[in-house]
């Protein structure tokens, strides 16, 4: 369970395999009318999101082949990689409300980014799609720790369940303290935030999400399946209570686009699920990687 330099260079590749079949070469298919513009999954065309869902089991495909015998474990690395590079590339939400001021624009705007977190989730989908593929025809031993793993979830249906939610809880509280700018107060709701530069959300996504699977995986033993599930929700559950129509009329009244009631609705839905499936993963393995060595230690 050590991470050896030739476990990081297949880590390595997995991810640039995502990034360059995604992240660079399937960028057109964003479709952006503004290079600039946030990335949407409304601006994607059927045929594009056919081809970006085929290309994102072909990338989790490849990279399950390349990094084998460890395929299952690295494989799902690459697909969320390549859209984290759109993720980057893309333009912020500030921008998204520049560019739709009034509040009937932003209100319509937000009713289908809620939404929007779904198409992520099902390119997502189809990278794992990739990976089954790839252990259909290149099939490995299952780890142990993935037989417990198993053994111990079809004893207490509850534990995904109670993931679920409570991932979802701890990487919307860590997004809500991680992801700020500049704060100023307000006598309606309190305290608006300003537009997080990318690289802060990056770091906050990912440590939420990391922090999330980690604790999930700890105590009760469950898939990182639930966490990438959970950044599917919190980003209907943000929008839900902190854009509601009171508080986006408010907003559009009283201050510039830039400004938001709270962190989480500051985020694009491509932002979100990118990030937190890598966070996710990655928090998964580090609570896999301390069980190994505190048993081991203690032996």
């Amino acid at each position: 369970m050590e991470l050896t330099w030739l476990m990081r260079l297949r880590i390595a590749a997995a991810m640039a395999i995502g990034v360059v079949l995604i992240g660079i070469l399937a960028w057109p298919l964003a479709a952006l009318d503004d290079p600039l513009g946030p990335v949407r999954a409304g601006n994607i065309t059927p045929a594009g999101a056919t081809t970006l869902a085929i290309l994102a089991a072909l990338a989790n495909f490849i990279a399950y082949l390349v990094c084998w015998p460890y395929g299952r474990e690295i494989g799902p690395l690459a697909a969320p990689s390549g859209l984290a590079v759109w993720a980057i590339r893309s333009g912020s939400m500030a921008q998204l409300m520049q560019q739709n001021p009034a509040f009937s624009q932003r209100q319509a705007i937000f009713a289908v980014l809620k939404w929007e977190p779904i198409f992520w989730l099902a390119i997502v989908a189809a990278g794992f799609a990739g990976v089954i593929l790839g252990q259909r025809l290149l099939p490995t031993q299952n780890p142990a720790e993935s037989e417990q793993e198993h053994k111990s979830n079809s004893k207490n249906y509850l534990n995904p369940l109670i993931g679920l939610a409570g991932s979802g809880l701890i990487a919307l509280f860590c997004i809500t303290i991680l992801a700020q700018d500049i704060g100023m107060a307000d006598n309606t709701v309190g305290m608006v935030l300003g537009q997080p530069a990318v690289g802060q959300i990056v770091f906050a996504i990912l440590v939420s999400f990391g922090l999330a699977a980690f604790v999930v995986k700890r105590y009760l033993n469950v898939s990182y399946l639930w966490p990438i599930i959970a950044g599917c929700l919190i980003t209907l559950f943000a929008i839900s209570i902190y854009a509601r129509a009171n508080v986006l009329e408010h907003l559009a009244q009283r201050w510039p686009a830039m400004f938001f009631s709270n962190a989480a609705i500051s985020i694009l839905p491509v932002q979100m699920v990118a990030f937190g499936t890598l966070g996710s993963i990655t928090g998964y393995w580090l609570a896999v990687r301390y069980k190994y060595r505190r048993e081991h230690k203690a032996e």
